[in-house]
């Protein structure tokens, strides 16, 4: 089944699925490239840098996987098909990083091919995106380790 996708980014966290210690459940997609030795990471709009394509998992959304690839779309636009679950990863940010508007969260990642790139998406206006190597993304993400153990969970070429 075809998923529709929007011409704007779903903003707020109103419909935001959370877990029963009251973390923030967000999916993400490590979106490799058909030969499998480039990942597509995206520029973070609040820190800087580059980051996994990830967001909120919400209500009206049956699956995280179905949440992944909203948020693949929105934020990097790209259509992926999930190929593999990674697991869930705990969110490793120190207390200091945390505050109201990112509180501690627990990261449901997905390996994912990515089918088609588009020249347009929701937030084409405030995200860059680059195709790395393993060891360009690992530099990357070193920040975020979090986004780092999915990276090293996926079958990426090292």
């Amino acid at each position: 089944m075809a998923q529709k996708l929007a011409s704007t980014a779903r903003t707020g966290r109103d419909n935001q699925r959370y877990g029963a210690h009251g973390e923030r459940l967000v999916a993400g997609v490590v979106p490799l490239s058909s030969d499998k030795k480039k990942v597509l990471l995206i520029q973070s709009t609040r820190r800087g840098g580059w980051v996994l394509p990830k967001g909120g998992w919400e209500t009206d959304e049956g699956t995280a996987e179905e949440a992944a690839c909203r948020e693949a779309w929105e934020e990097a636009g790209i259509e992926c098909k999930i190929q593999r679950d990674l697991g869930k990863i705990p969110d490793k940010r120190p207390p200091e990083q945390l505050t109201a508007h990112a509180p501690k969260a627990i990261f449901q990642f997905y390996e994912a091919s990515v089918e088609k790139e588009a020249t347009q998406w929701p937030e084409k206006h405030k995200r860059g995106r680059q195709w790395m190597s393993y060891q360009e993304a690992k530099d990357a993400l070193a920040p975020r380790p979090e986004l780092l153990d999915a990276l090293n969970k996926s079958s990426i070429v090292r």
